[in-house]
């Protein structure tokens, strides 16, 4: 089995010491440095705790060796693509997606082109109950979301305003009137768009 730690580690942008931090009990750098390496055993017990401090599920951190994976080869910026110093493991959207600890991965597949979206799209949603107040909800505001309607149906645009149990969407088809739906049992906000060339 191949250990996936560093691959995952940067593709969220932390350091050994971040990572360290956020296991439960907290561990030195040094000790998820020998975990990446294979100098160090990766225990059940390890997989679970960096698991959890990655916002993964713990089996996402091995991989066969006989699975072929698709490698980062370059990076491109404001000129041209730019050679890595050594090509990385991808990451897939499911292990990524899932970043925000609990929450529901709900995915929305284009069908049509509407809006800045293109038939063969899957948005990916993080679903957040409308009544926390806080970072969940200021993080949805002018973001495109999909939202529950009555009698199993739903709403998709942009999130632009928010009145007691009232929310305003606007839709991501060009010419349509705003909506106005009334307490919505959940939102989701679009995190991530997964597009076939």
């Amino acid at each position: 089995m191949i250990n996936r730690i560093r691959e995952i580690r940067k593709a969220k942008g932390l350091t050994l010491a971040d990572l360290a931090e956020a296991c439960d009990p907290p561990t030195t750098a040094q000790t998820i440095g020998r975990l990446e390496t294979g100098m160090r055993n990766l225990s059940i017990k390890w997989m679970d705790r960096i698991g959890a401090a990655l916002d993964i599920d713990p089996e996402v951190l091995v991989r066969s060796e006989e699975q072929k994976r698709a490698q980062v080869v370059a990076e491109l910026g404001l000129s041209e693509p730019e050679a890595l110093k050594s090509p990385r493991e991808a990451i897939l959207p499911t292990e990524i997606a899932a970043s925000g600890g609990d929450a529901t991965m709900l995915v929305l597949e284009v069908a049509a082109s509407v809006g800045e979206y293109r038939p063969g799209d899957m948005v990916w949603l993080r679903q957040i109950d409308p009544d926390e107040a806080g970072a969940n909800m200021l993080g949805a505001m002018n973001r495109d979301c999909l939202i529950p309607r009555p009698g199993g149906r739903f709403a998709f645009g942009r999130l632009i305003d928010r009145k007691g149990t009232l929310v305003g969407l606007l839709p991501a088809q060009a010419g349509n009137k705003q909506l106005v739906i009334d307490n919505p049992p959940w939102i989701a906000v679009a995190t991530m768009l997964v597009r076939p060339l």
